[in-house]
């Protein structure tokens, strides 16, 4: 396979499928020209929050055109805001990176762990003219910068001489000023139409402990000054971000230029990940764990890749949105039906199938022996037989859903009626012959009979079957907790505009429901399998609130979509 040609992660053959995307073409001709002989590659998370969807698409990017090229990709943490981060989101984004099916070249890095070059590269700029220390305030600072329509005014501590302002970047390492008396800025032009090479702050004074470096420094070098040179540390070639930070590249390419490097990246840009029905701020997505909205960043609810993999998606489900979405230079909204589709393909064609009846109502098969049992079996997956068969015990009594019975009802409805008979599912045709009620008129159970030599036959009296519902066995199952969860929020934007998007919370994005009925087997779920549990969607395990007594399976998605439907109406 040549080095220079893309290839397909999921099979390992060249991709013919669809056209390259821009920066695939970008490295393709930087190969053939000879101007890289390698493709590296970065993917640099702050860990100030848990990743999320949008996250997604920068990893499947990142380490996908490494893999495509067969060059590298490094995982670096952007850890110069020591006040926002913390360990717990380094250790969330290891495991999500690793869950999507990737891993980083070499030992996991630090921003921090450049800081000592970085420093020395400070003091560069200094002693070139390039950078001073400015005792301006924020607010003074701001006000300096000027508009996008008036220029800036030079700080009156601009023209402070080389060996002043060593002196004094020396004293903000030592500890010797206060935070906020000073930070160090690049001397640029005040006057520039790009706002961001107005003379930016690369060091401010934060006295705050690090996650990884202690109380080693406090002083920290801005996210601007650390990027670029960070990937001139490391070798990236490309190094690929999201829009927003294409008008940062000309202070990217500034510093590159006017510092030591050993050696030149490019920066390239490409449109974020913006999905409907959806809140990707980590600000927003923190206030709704703070305020208890949701159950954590890990809730099935959140777009988190983490409550993503709790709630049952699956890595490679994510992947095949990504490569749907598509990588652009134009920004737009992207369905969350998408995603939706992606998962419900990968889920139709490996999730082994069960059947759980949800809201259990008992039927008494009159004319079974009380003291007879027998295994039904069924397929592990009508299309794979890869998958064993299920064995399913049946006795007298059987739980069905309380919706998959009336005691009269039209021609359109294909299930257990009075009079009328049903399949249960690889089981035996049934007919119902009447209906239990409580004081209150509630129907509690229902008795009917099976018809002999029904259970893969057609009944030998000619009279067939309106529907097959499905069933579980009452003396031989599992009781279980079934959360069916829904989208987080009922608007298609959420937040847009200025709208407060607590406002917009789905009051009904999470039923819990109690005392349902399983298969017996789903007892030995582990915690990574889905299942779908036939004609009601696909379900996984939560790990987080299952126990060995008390079996929890959560929802992942239903069968349709009825959203779509709900979009139209």
């Amino acid at each position: 396979m040549s080095e220079n040609k893309p290839t397909d992660r999921s099979e390992g053959t060249p991709t013919q499928a669809r056209p390259l995307n821009f920066i695939e073409k970008i490295i393709t001709e930087d190969l053939a020209n000879g101007s890289v002989s390698r493709i590296q590659t970065r993917f640099p998370p702050e860990p100030n929050g848990y990743l999320h969807i949008g996250h997604a698409k920068s990893i499947w990017l990142n380490f996908g055109l490494a893999e495509r090229f067969g060059g590298q990709c490094n995982l670096r943490f952007d850890d110069t805001n020591p006040v926002k981060e913390d360990e717990e989101y380094v250790a969330s984004i290891k495991k999500d990176v690793q869950w999507l099916g990737y891993q980083w070249s070499g030992e996991v890095k630090f921003s921090s762990n450049y800081f000592e070059q970085l420093y020395q590269w400070a003091v560069h700029l200094i002693q070139t003219g390039k950078a001073y220390v400015d005792h301006l305030s924020a607010d003074e600072m701001r006000a300096y910068r000027g508009t996008l329509t008036e220029p800036g005014k030079d700080s009156p501590h601009r023209q402070r001489s080389v060996d002043e302002n060593l002196a004094l970047f020396a004293q903000m390492r030592a500890g010797e000023l206060d935070e906020g008396a000073c930070a160090l800025r690049a001397k640029i032009d005040m006057a520039s139409p790009n706002m961001h090479l107005r003379d930016p702050v690369i060091y401010r004074i934060r006295k705050v402990a690090h996650h990884q470096t202690g109380d080693q420094w406090c002083i920290y070098p801005s996210y601007d000054f650390a990027h670029g040179q960070g990937d001139a540390i490391e070798g990236v070639t490309h190094s690929v971000c999201t829009l927003e930070f294409e008008d940062h590249r000309p202070l990217y390419e500034w510093f590159i230029a006017n510092l030591p490097t050993p050696s030149t990246p490019r920066q390239y840009e490409f449109s974020r990940l913006n999905v409907n029905y959806t809140v990707t701020s980590k600000r927003k997505l923190k206030q709704l764990v703070d305020e208890g909205h949701v159950d954590g960043w890990d809730d099935p609810r959140m777009p988190t890749i983490s409550g993503m993999r709790r709630r049952g998606f699956t890595p490679k489900s994510i992947r095949d949105f990504c490569e749907l979405a598509g990588v652009t230079k134009v920004n737009g909204i992207v369905d969350v039906g998408m995603l939706e589709f992606t998962l419900r393909e990968d889920l139709n064609k490996h999730a082994p199938r069960a059947m759980c009846v949800l809201q259990p109502l008992k039927v008494v098969l009159t004319n079974y022996p009380e003291d007879k049992t027998e295994i039904m079996t069924a397929p592990g997956h009508p299309q794979r037989d890869d998958m064993p068969l299920r064995n399913m015990p049946f006795g007298r009594e059987v739980w069905i859903e309380k919706d998959d019975f009336r005691e009269e009802a039209n021609k359109k409805y294909k299930r257990l009626v009075i009079g009328k008979r049903v399949r249960l599912r690889n089981a035996y045709v049934i007919e119902a012959d009447a209906a239990l009620k409580d004081d209150a008129g509630n129907i509690v159970e229902v008795h009917a009979r099976i018809i002999e030599n029904s259970v893969g036959n057609d009944p030998a009296d000619g009279v067939k079957p309106k529907g097959v519902i499905h069933w579980v066995a009452a003396h031989d199952n599992l009781t279980c907790e079934v959360r069916l969860y829904d989208r987080l929020f009922t608007d298609v934007a959420p937040d847009a505009g200025g709208k407060d998007f607590l406002q917009h919370i789905n009051p009904d994005s999470l039923d819990i429901l109690t005392g349902c009925k399983a298969e017996a087997g789903l007892a030995a779920a582990p915690p990574d399998e889905r299942y779908q549990f036939e004609r009601q969607g696909y379900f996984t395990l939560d790990a987080q609130y299952s126990t060995a007594e008390h079996k929890v399976f959560n929802r992942v998605i239903g069968l349709r979509d009825t959203w779509g439907k709900m979009d139209q109406s």
